[in-house]
């Protein structure tokens, strides 16, 4: 995964000064943060998820000796968010059935780690924008309006963790009054770049409009729309819009014929077809075929 070089190089300057040290910490911190390609294109998510507890920690370990790297920042923002989605909270959904107690566990657990995620968004948020969380939960109209579209990763990531930690907080109130700031996150993202990562940011909002506190016309109609543009986006070789709009719209208005046509044409989307999103569209298969197998317990005849 990453250039053997870089690593040799980190182990040399170790105990040497610390402008060469910094140096290194630095290169290597470049190679990890674009280092996520290799995992997107696996074919193996059992490996992965083996795999990605080392390159997070050893990416938290660089952040400590770096604190203001933005690259690392990021991926540590992005890393625990899809680790925390694909393979805690799946674990803990598929569970659930079996083993309600150990499935709050996981869920507790998932929430913790898309906090952390979150609290890495907003350090690197704060690289460019001073006291950027602070301003953030003082005026949110003013804080995301110094944002411009370089941040837009962060700003999606950040509010992507963010809301997830919410979804799994009915009980804390305190987490759930922080949805404003969610909003104010994706909306302003939306606005500077709504074609980043090939539709990600309609993706996140497919179901944030169902439950947004104010918005024009109907709810799943907004819903719809971004959907459409996030298929669009992603020319429909992308699982997870046909697998989100399912398991939200699809089944708040009960719709049994949408929800399992969706869901099959997630699966049968070619992973090969484009080896970049490989492992994320293995991750939308395996939860498409979850909620297949669910169908008689979400919809009521």
């Amino acid at each position: 995964m990453l250039d053997r070089a870089l690593i040799v190089l980190l182990l040399l300057t170790l105990n040497s000064g610390c402008s060469v040290r910094r140096y290194a910490i630095n290169k290597l911190g470049d190679a990890l943060a674009n280092s996520a390609t290799t995992f997107a294109s696996d074919d193996d998510p059992d490996l992965i998820r083996d795999a990605l507890p080392f390159s997070l920690k050893l990416i938290e370990s660089l952040i400590a000796e770096s604190p203001r790297h933005r690259g690392l920042l990021f991926a540590a923002a992005s890393g625990f968010t899809q680790y925390a989605y694909a393979f805690v909270q799946q674990d803990a959904d598929e569970m659930e059935d079996r083993d309600l107690a150990r499935a709050g566990s996981l869920r507790t657990r998932a929430r913790r780690i898309y906090l952390r995620a979150r609290n890495y968004g907003l350090r690197g948020l704060e690289v460019k924008h001073a006291n950027f969380a602070k301003v953030l939960r003082k005026d949110v109209k003013t804080a995301v309006a110094s944002a411009t579209a370089d941040d837009v990763p962060l700003l999606y990531w950040t509010a992507a963790s963010w809301g997830a930690a919410i979804s799994l907080s009915k009980d804390n109130p305190e987490l759930i009054a922080d949805l404003p700031m969610v909003e104010a996150l994706i909306d302003r993202a939306l606005e500077l770049n709504e074609a980043f990562d090939q539709g990600a940011i309609h993706g996140f909002l497919i179901t944030y409009e169902l439950s947004r506190p104010s918005g024009p016309g109907d709810p799943a109609g907004r819903s719809r729309k971004h959907f459409e543009r996030a298929m669009e986006l992603s020319k429909g070789l992308l699982a997870a819009p046909l697998v989100t709009f399912a398991e939200t719209v699809s089944v708040s208005k009960q719709d049994r014929v949408e929800f399992q046509t969706l869901l099959n044409r997630a699966l049968a989307i070619d992973v090969d077809a484009k080896p970049e999103w490989r492992l994320a569209n293995l991750v939308m298969q395996r939860r498409a075929r979850w909620l297949l197998a669910r169908t008689d317990q979400l919809f009521l005849e």
